[in-house]
């Protein structure tokens, strides 16, 4: 809309110069916001991972103890600790006669790739693997990420 006054005509909006300068000013924003919203979706996958590897260890712990105390029969294998990770989720029968189940499910490692299950999302070590070189075996004595990146923390995500 114009509006003459006198022989001086006002002019209402916004230039093409003051339009973009707005959009390079949001575009410089917007820039330096992508990265701390990475580190935020990092931290959030972190802090996934250490409670999914504290439900899980804490399961096998559970089934390790009942095991030793008698209350579910021992596995196939000599060390007492779970034959997979499934087995914590599946029903074990305790002498009492009482269903016991050591998971509802296993969580999936944040860090796999979908569409993988999330049994094969972990790395598995088991009771005779060494720390230092820990391999699957007979046993679920310990799980850890597969995932190569390192955590911000600056320690690899599969050493956690």
């Amino acid at each position: 809309m114009t509006v003459a006054r006198g022989s001086v005509q006002l002019s209402k909006g916004f230039t093409l110069i003051e339009l973009m300068v707005v959009v390079a000013v949001l575009g410089l924003l917007a820039s330096l916001l992508l990265p701390l919203a990475e580190l935020n979706v990092q931290r959030d996958r972190e802090r996934e991972l250490r409670a999914a590897l504290q439900e899980i260890r804490s399961a096998i712990d559970a089934y390790r103890a009942a095991v030793k105390t008698g209350e579910i029969p021992p596995p196939a294998n000599e060390s007492g600790y779970p034959p997979s990770l499934r087995a914590l989720v599946e029903s074990s029968l305790s002498s009492r006669g009482q269903v016991k189940h050591f998971l509802r499910r296993v969580p999936r490692d944040p860090f796999a790739e979908p569409g993988i299950p999330a049994e094969l999302t972990w790395a598995l070590r088991s009771h005779e693997s060494p720390p230092d070189a820990p391999r699957p075996g007979a046993d679920v004595y310990d799980v850890a990420s597969r995932s190569e990146r390192m955590g911000l923390n600056g320690i690899p995500l599969k050493e956690w």
